[in-house]
């Protein structure tokens, strides 16, 4: 997908998200997005590429093996207000089910090409954007997880907010322990989202859209003491 087409898709799902722009809009409708754990596979030393582009580390003119997913979505108060100038962080495994992390390897090595993490600042409507592939799954040091992309949020110096995306309707949702501890429907439908195909691309891309509806308010988000932030994990990480 050219660089214009891309900006054409950002634009209209912008455009699509238009009915929240207004504060406290459907903020009844709006479910808050089911927190999880970070997990143990945080980059723990961050690769010198750390845009929201991971399909082209640096210069590099060979991109990253899988399926061209393109990520979008709002970050959103307990009230249905964007929330601007926070950052959005994702990280996942390559197509060779990999982490960017020192004990993230799997036996089938790893993908080079693949940036493995990626950063957003939001913009005033709280939208976001990733080029990334999509998700596999994947056994790794004994344990077996479902396809997943993590987030972490930070605002104001301080991170506020871990949670992972799922595929809706993956063969392997059954098998996972974090989507099986999820006993409310709510908040497991929460973290499920569709992988669609982009009508307009001759490579097979795909869309996805995960809004995040976080617990917090506006007053509590801009007055929160300094912790935590950008790089630096929230503490214990129980899940993976």
């Amino acid at each position: 997908m050219h660089i214009q087409n891309r900006r054409e898709f950002v634009r209209n799902v912008t455009l699509g998200a238009a009915a929240f722009t207004t504060p406290g809009l459907f903020a009844e409708a709006l479910t808050q997005t089911a927190r999880t754990g970070e997990g143990p596979f945080y980059p723990d030393k961050m690769p010198l590429d750390t845009d929201n582009d991971l399909l082209i580390v640096n210069n590099s003119i060979t991109p990253a093996a899988g399926q061209t997913t393109h990520l979008t979505g709002r970050l959103l108060s307990a009230s249905g207000e964007a929330i601007r100038n926070a950052f959005v962080e994702i990280w996942q495994v390559d197509n060779k089910a990999s982490y960017v992390h020192t004990d993230g390897a799997n036996t089938g090595g790893r993908d080079r090409n693949f940036q493995g993490y990626g950063r957003f600042l939001t913009d005033s409507t709280g939208q976001y954007y990733f080029r990334t592939i999509k998700p596999v799954s994947y056994t790794l040091q004994g344990q077996f997880r479902t396809a997943h992309i993590h987030f972490a949020i930070s605002k104001n110096g301080r991170r506020i907010f871990t949670t992972q995306m799922h595929i809706k309707g993956h063969p392997d949702n059954a098998r996972d322990f974090i989507l099986n501890g999820m006993k409310d429907a709510r908040a497991r439908e929460s973290v499920l989202v569709d992988f669609k195909p982009v009508p307009s691309s001759k490579i097979g891309e795909l869309s996805a859209n995960f809004d995040i509806v976080m617990g917090y308010t506006a007053a509590e988000l801009e007055n929160g003491a300094l912790q935590g932030g950008i790089g630096k994990p929230e503490g214990l990480r129980p899940s993976r």
